[in-house]
């Protein structure tokens, strides 16, 4: 069975609409006229900055809590910076990786649905900045900046379809067809046009709880896929793993 590959979590860049200043202190969204240029890419940043009282800039170190699994659920998050890494604990004490969210990524959206209890734990895999919203204030710049709306409905969108393209991985694929889309799909999310691109320094244990299955496992598929040149890397990942697009290869088994 051949699995297909997504754009990661990530929001792609596109022309946007400029921000206009109101005597308010908010922000306002206005069409461009026609002598503006339309090729200023986009990027959440002014919208963002834009929401005012109710924001706050976080910078987190390597391994750094973000909030835990049960913890009250009041707030959006925004990375602007670094890796995420979410994991959910069950009560035998078994942990899962459910996401690495990227650069441009909102976490922590279920409490605008009502959900009152953090479902994971947010860590940081290295040093990050990110802006944590609250909730009413996330709410506000939503329904001030249609930009800003629809932009965050397509990550919304785009998470969905990865979430059920990671389902449908875990009840059909092997752990060896898993792994080598995790590695594709982290690879891919850090430069879409090198070839060969480098995922920074991942443990095998963080990704044996991304797959699904044990450290050994991954150990031994990871010598695998370096031995039939697939992947490069040197000793315990400490310098990245350098993936090929030949290891898409191990996903068109059936």
């Amino acid at each position: 069975m051949q699995s297909q590959l997504i754009q990661p979590y990530g929001l792609k860049r596109r022309a946007s609409a400029p921000l206009q200043s109101r005597r308010d202190g908010q922000s306002e969204y206005r069409r461009p006229s026609e002598s503006e240029p339309r090729t200023t890419p986009l990027t959440l940043e002014p919208y963002v900055a834009s929401i005012g009282p109710g924001k706050t800039v976080l910078t987190c170190r390597t391994g750094e809590m973000i909030f835990a699994q049960g913890d009250p659920a009041d707030a959006v998050f925004y990375l602007q910076a670094g890796r995420i890494k979410l994991t959910v604990v069950s009560p035998q004490g078994k942990e899962a990786v459910v996401a690495i969210m990227e650069p441009e990524s909102f976490f922590g959206e279920a409490c605008l649905a009502g959900q009152q209890i953090c479902p994971s734990t947010a860590s940081a895999l290295g040093p990050c900045t990110l802006v944590r919203i609250e909730k009413q204030a996330m709410t506000r710049v939503l329904q001030g900046e249609p930009t800003m709306a629809e932009r965050f409905l397509s990550f919304l969108l785009a998470r969905t379809i990865r979430i059920q393209e990671d389902l449908v991985d875990q009840l059909l694929n092997s752990s060896e067809q898993r792994l080598a889309r995790a590695l594709l799909l982290l690879a891919h999310s850090r430069s879409a046009d090198d070839p060969r691109p480098v995922i920074p320094k991942i443990s095998q244990e963080t990704l044996a709880e991304m797959v699904g299955t044990t450290r050994s496992r991954v150990s031994y598929f990871m010598n695998k896929f370096k031995d039939l040149g697939y992947i490069t890397y040197n000793g315990n990942f400490g310098r990245g793993i350098q993936v090929h697009p030949s290891l898409s290869d191990v996903l068109r088994k059936c």
